[in-house]
């Protein structure tokens, strides 16, 4: 029972960002939402699509990776979403004051585009496992469950 337990916390430790802080974010300030996508994106329509669609991204994925359901096609998904948000919001290169030595105002988006990278590793773990083993198993059947709450019958 504790390591469906500990199973359990990890998934939720992985999705906390998203399920529930970045999504109630998006609801609680959608405005600015919007306004932040528009740097990236320059039209309002489509900038307001994107924080709708990555809306549904967060929950909907999270959801089945603490569910155990699609959970490694789910973490496929907010790799890619991962490295989609730290390419398009979070550019540091683009700032002409960016330096990694002294006080700098932009080196916080250095950081979180790392936190992005390293997010989106995290979810390839989950996706693909630790060895090569699993990313065969991942190409032979995308949309099988990692069974992530199963316990062995020589374990109980």
């Amino acid at each position: 029972m504790l390591s469906v337990l500990v199973a359990f916390v990890v998934r939720c430790l992985l999705v906390a960002l998203f399920l529930p802080f970045s999504a109630l974010d998006k609801i609680w300030n959608f405005g600015q939402a919007v306004d932040q996508a528009e740097e990236a994106i320059p039209n309002r329509k489509l900038a307001t699509m994107l924080i709708v669609c990555g809306f549904v991204v967060e929950i909907v994925m999270s959801a089945a990776i603490l569910a155990g359901f699609w959970d490694r096609l789910a973490a496929l998904i907010l790799a890619a979403y991962c490295l989609a948000t730290a390419l398009l919001w979070k550019r540091f290169w683009n700032e002409p004051d960016f330096l990694l030595k002294g006080a700098r105002a932009h080196r916080t988006l250095y950081w979180d585009f790392l936190k992005n990278l390293a997010l989106a590793g995290g979810f390839l773990l989950l996706t693909f496992g630790s060895d090569a083993a699993g990313v065969r198993r991942f190409f032979a059947h995308p949309l099988a469950s990692s069974h992530p709450y199963e316990i062995a019958a020589h374990e109980r």
